[in-house]
């Protein structure tokens, strides 16, 4: 472990403020990209790390600086910035922590039973693209919506966008009335049902109003891309491998993505292959990607809904 001492010059607060960014954004950005350590006070800069990294980053900041005196800063333009440096960086392994993990909303506190639960709050917040696969009744959909609320009230995102594939469970639903949105509730249901529950029907009907929460259909994903946003993909085994790495690769600037879904209720045509269950495969060992798998022991609905999940695995191994 090395350290670099940097002094920025000139000593301008403003322009100091743009360089850092809100709550020193920047500053984390180049930390958590370059495996490095930064403080500071005022324009005085220590950068602890790797020395072959420390000094690359020096020279990313005076960049970044001489920028900020014409330029507002942007996570793109930090972004940017290290991609035209090409650092190279070898980051160690990160070693999951379970530490609790407590989510305040305006009716009380959210934390997770039991050790997958902490885990997936602990990897929601760790990380930028979650995955929470597992039977229904294992928190999955409700703790992700517990930590969009949480990130827009802390003001880590500007918006919380709602997706959901429009596939009908075993029946056909035909033509439904109504714009987009009324279109797309009853796919919905269950997002909204913790929303409500979390922020009240009222305030998430003035958040809907304003744009503020988002109900997107998953066919409307293309071509967009989604900055400062907390995005919910549920259902998602019941997408297509062509959809899925669509809304994937929407993901922007300063937002979380989590996508959640039950391998075991595919309502997709035969001859269509889950995209979450081949997205298992393909991103299973990406950084900055995380994987729960809850099963039936997370289940806290009624205890007989354990008993029925563990009692179809137990009759499709039979069958198998």
């Amino acid at each position: 472990m090395s350290s670099l001492d940097l002094i920025l010059l000139p000593d301008d607060n403003e322009r100091l403020a743009n360089f850092c960014g809100q709550f020193d954004e920047h500053l984390r950005h180049l930390e958590k990209r370059l495996g490095v350590q930064i403080a500071n006070r005022g324009n005085h800069f220590q950068i602890d790390g790797d020395e072959t990294v420390i000094v690359g980053c020096g020279a990313v900041m005076q960049s970044l600086f001489a920028t900020a005196e014409k330029d507002f800063i942007t996570p793109e333009l930090v972004h940017l910035a290290l991609q035209e440096a090409s650092i190279e960086v070898s980051l160690q392994p990160e070693i999951p922590t379970f530490e609790p993990v407590v989510i305040k909303t305006k009716h009380g506190l959210i934390k997770g039973r039991g050790e997958n639960q902490i885990g997936y709050l602990q990897k929601i917040v760790s990380h930028d693209v979650n995955f929470g696969i597992g039977p229904a009744g294992t928190g999955k959909t409700y703790l992700a919506v517990a930590c969009a609320v949480h990130a827009l009230q802390t003001e880590q995102v500007r918006k919380i966008i709602l997706v959901r594939p429009a596939v009908e469970a075993g029946e056909k639903l035909g033509f439904l009335p109504g714009d987009m949105a009324q279109k797309v509730d009853p796919y919905l249901r269950p997002l909204y049902d913790a929303l409500h529950e979390m922020l009240g029907l009222e305030r998430v009907e003035k958040l809907i109003e304003k744009g503020v929460i988002e109900v997107a259909p998953l066919a409307y994903m293309r071509g967009r891309t989604l900055n400062n946003a907390f995005i919910i993909l549920d259902e998602a085994q019941n997408t297509t491998l062509e959809q899925i790495k669509m809304f994937l690769t929407r993901l922007g600037f300063g937002s979380t993505a989590v996508i959640t879904g039950d391998i075991t209720q595919i309502d997709l045509p035969n001859e269509k292959m889950s995209g979450l269950r081949h997205i298992m495969n393909v991103l299973q060992n990406i950084d900055g990607i995380s994987f729960t798998h809850f099963s039936s022991r997370d289940v806290v609905r009624h205890p007989l809904v354990q008993r029925i999940i563990e009692a179809y695995e137990a009759f499709e191994k039979n069958q198998k």
